[in-house]
Order: C-alpha cells, then structure tokens, then sequence
C-alpha cells in the first residue's frame, strides 16, 4: 500500500515538472503509471490533495539532505556556508522549477499554500537554528537570526526565479560571490574571513 502511494507521488511529481501545477490531470498520473483514475482518487480523493502530497514528498529529499548539512561535526559556520551554496540555485538542491510552480499554485489553493508555508518555515528555521548556534559559540555575530535567515533565503529564491523562470540568471560564479558576500555581511565578517575559514 506505501509502495503503491510512493510510485503515485513520484508519478505526479513528474506530471507536475512537464505539464505544470495547473495543467496536470489525475488522468495524466494514472495514465503515466498504467492505473485507472480511481486508484490515484482512492489515496489522494482530490488532485489537490494529490499536489500538495507530491510537493510535500519532492521536497523532503531535500529537506533531509538540509538536516544532513547542518548536522555535521563542524563550525557552525561552515555547515551553514555549505547549506546556502548547495540551496543556491547553482547547487545540487532539486526542486526550483517545482517550488516556483507551488508558490504560484499555492496563490489559489490553500491545501498547496499550507504545504509550502510549511515546508518554507522549516527552511528557514533550520538555518535560523544554525545561526544561533554559531553566535552562541561566539563564532559571529547576528542580533536576529531568523530575520538573517529570511533575507538569505529570500536572496536565493529571488536568483532562482531568475534562473529557472527566465533561463538567462548570472553565472554560477556571480551567484557564488553575491551568496558569500551577503553571508559575510549579515555574520558581521569580513567575506575573505568566511571563504578562509569555511572551506
């Protein structure tokens, strides 16, 4: 029954990629698996129960690999560097495309808005939580980590827009100097010191 539920989720993940939130079909998922409509309805009842479980299970590889990062045996410093470049839009974090078409989905249907809500704030509380952390060990300073956490993130959506949605961003050698240099400035270090210190 889990297998089952797992292969529909990773089908409409991939409907979702080609055909885009608003255009995918319950029909198109149990088309691309060979099922009837009534085994996709019978776990999800509504497409948008479907998309907003779909969304939910692409984003937890990531999510898990975040944890990952920042749980390592390391300064706080350098598991938060490798958390914000590997969430660039120029790392190996998945999913911009489909968080682009969620947060816009998510604008008229409010199953799918809860998820990326959701899933958004765990984002940003995990970096905030590293912040801390790091301040805490006198590593850095930052009077408001969450609010750090929420202008770096809001930094790395607004260049995957550009990225994803346009196709024509900066080089992934300008992302990585702007993501650095805004992480210098709001750790209160000087960008030569976070690059020496952080490899």
């Amino acid at each position: 029954m889990e297998e089952r539920r797992e292969e529909l989720l990773r089908a409409a993940v991939e409907q979702i990629e080609q055909r885009g939130v608003s255009a995918v079909r319950i029909a198109d998922v149990a088309a691309s698996l060979g099922v009837s409509n009534a085994l996709v309805l019978y776990h999800f009842s509504t497409k948008e129960k479907l998309v907003a479980a779909a969304f939910a299970y692409a984003a937890e590889g990531d999510l898990a690999h975040l944890h990952k990062l920042l749980g390592r045996r390391t300064t706080a410093l350098r598991r938060l560097r490798a958390a914000i470049r590997w969430y660039a839009p120029t790392g190996s974090a998945k999913g911009w495309r489909l968080w682009i078409e969620g947060w816009a989905a998510g604008l008229r249907e409010p199953v799918l808005r809860k998820v990326t809500r959701d899933l958004d704030q765990q984002w940003k509380g995990a970096l905030a939580e590293v912040i801390g952390e790091g301040v805490a060990a006198g590593e850095f300073r930052c009077p408001d980590p969450a609010a750090t956490a929420l202008r770096l993130t809001a930094l790395l959506d607004g260049l995957a827009v550009q990225n994803t949605a346009y196709g024509a961003g900066p080089s992934r050698t300008t992302i990585l100097t702007w993501v650095d240099e805004a992480l210098a400035r709001e750790l209160g270090l000087a960008r030569e010191a976070l690059t020496r210190n952080a490899r």
